[in-house]
């Protein structure tokens, strides 16, 4: 996930996600570079498999959902994903949040 400074320049981290109803979820602390960026600039461009023989990438305008007890679904799903994590889990890094990031444009789609 790319997202930009205050100065324009990227930050682009790994993260988690469900990509949904052309959708990309991505659960985060609400402290995180990647959120904080989004409060300036809502541009995201996100990149999956870059290393495989058919990555995704796509771009999106990122929002911060703070009320992640709503999306119990979405929070099930990431459990199930991967292997039992607690998206909402604020004990390590504090309040959680969500991100979603409806796609706007797909830059690389696999057929």
């Amino acid at each position: 996930m790319t997202t930009l400074r205050s100065d324009g320049s990227p930050h682009t981290t790994p993260v988690w996600f469900l990509l949904r109803q052309n959708t990309f979820w991505i659960p985060s602390a609400e402290q995180n570079r990647k959120v904080r960026n989004l409060l300036d600039d809502p541009r995201v461009s996100l990149a999956v498999d870059g290393s495989s023989r058919d990555p995704w990438v796509a771009q999106g305008f990122g929002t911060i959902h703070h009320d992640v007890g709503e999306f119990g679904d979405l929070l099930r799903l990431f459990g199930e994903k991967y292997d039992g994590w607690d998206a909402a889990d604020e004990t390590r890094e504090g309040p959680r949040v969500l991100v979603s990031v409806p796609v706007t444009r797909w830059l690389l789609r696999p057929d």
